[in-house]
Formats: structure tokens, sequence, C-alpha cells
């Protein structure tokens, strides 16, 4: 009987590594790995702006989220031969993304450029969720994400701006699928209670 499960599950591991096989933007990272870089022009058109807002909503500087989002694609062609067929694009990319923003913290951090009264540019491209809200309350809103420890921030970035599954998030911030939804309840629980305060 376990064995069966463990078969009928082994069956289904390989279904949906063969789906992942067939995306589009997996055959385009494969094509970019055989060496048409090309085919990356296609994949930067198509997450330049989801890029964006993830760095945006972390670090509230329009300048350096342009660098950032440059500076992922590059990364994408110095370690091209790492991206695996059986893998998810959009998971490897973020996990790219994820560790630059990393690094400009604390480069940012050394250096101590940190400006709380900066008049940071707002987002060009609006996601549904802020077409709903009005002016009033977007603003509010934004106040609280930028209280918002930078660890809880980035989870509810991932999750709700980007869409990402709580695997795939996992597999970018190097921890469990528990441990992805403790943190988006406590990141949504303190976020309520910031955005209460400046109601």
């Amino acid at each position: 009987m376990e064995e069966a499960r463990a078969t009928k599950r082994y069956l289904s591991n390989r279904e949906s590594e063969s789906r992942m096989d067939t995306s589009p933007d997996n055959q385009l990272m494969l094509q970019v790995k055989a060496g048409d870089l090309d085919k990356l022009g296609v994949l930067f058109e198509r997450y330049k702006m989801p890029l964006y807002r993830y760095f945006y909503l972390r670090t509230w500087d329009n300048a350096a989220s342009e660098d950032l989002v440059q500076n992922v694609f590059m990364r994408i062609i110095r370690y091209r031969e790492r991206f695996q067929s059986v893998g998810n694009f959009k998971s490897w990319m973020f996990s790219i993304a994820h560790n630059l923003g990393i690094d400009h913290q604390r480069k940012r951090a050394r250096r101590r450029e940190i400006d709380d009264t900066r008049d940071y540019e707002r987002i060009e491209s609006r996601t549904a969720e802020e077409d709903i809200l009005d002016g009033e309350r977007l603003a509010l809103l934004e106040k609280a994400l930028r209280r918002l420890r930078s660890d809880y921030r980035e989870v509810l970035v991932l999750s709700r701006y980007r869409e990402l599954k709580y695997h795939e998030i996992g597999e970018i911030l190097g921890c469990s699928v528990g441990a992805v939804k403790t943190r988006i309840h406590r990141a949504l629980k303190e976020l309520k209670q910031l955005y209460s305060e400046l109601e």
C-alpha cells in the first residue's frame, strides 16, 4: 500500500516537472542557457515591472530599484548555466532578486544612506488592489508598509503582489512552507495594526 502511494507521488511529481519543462518562461530560459541571449529580451519585457515593484516595495527608491532590475538580468546571464529545466524560472529569478536585495540593504546600511525625508516616487504601474483603493487609503497603506519589518514586507510582496505560491516563496527565502505561512500571517497582522494606528 505504502509502495503504491510512493509510486503515485513519484508519477505526480514527474507530471508536474514535465509541465514545468514546457512553460514558456522555462523554454525561453533554456534557449538563453544554450546561447541565444536575444531571448532574454522577451523575459526582460515580461518581468521588468514585476521586479521593479518588488524592489521598490523593499527599498522605496526609484533609481535603486531600476538598477537592481538590471542587475537581476545581468546575473541571469552570468549564471545561466545553473538554470535547471525542471525548475521554475519565476522562482529562480526571484531567488536572484532576493539575494540582490539583501546585498543592497547591507551596502546601504554600511554607507548609512537611509534618508527618511526622501520624497518617494509613486509606482507607475498600479496593481488591481491599488486600483480599488482611493488615494488616501493607498497613502496610508504605503506608510504602513514602510513601517513594517523588512522580512515581513518582502514575504507580503512575494505572496500578494507577485502571487507566488508558498512553496516557491519557501525556495526563495530558504525556509519551509509552514514558516512561510506563519510569516505571512504575522506580517498581515502587524500590517493591519500599523494601518489602524495611522487611520
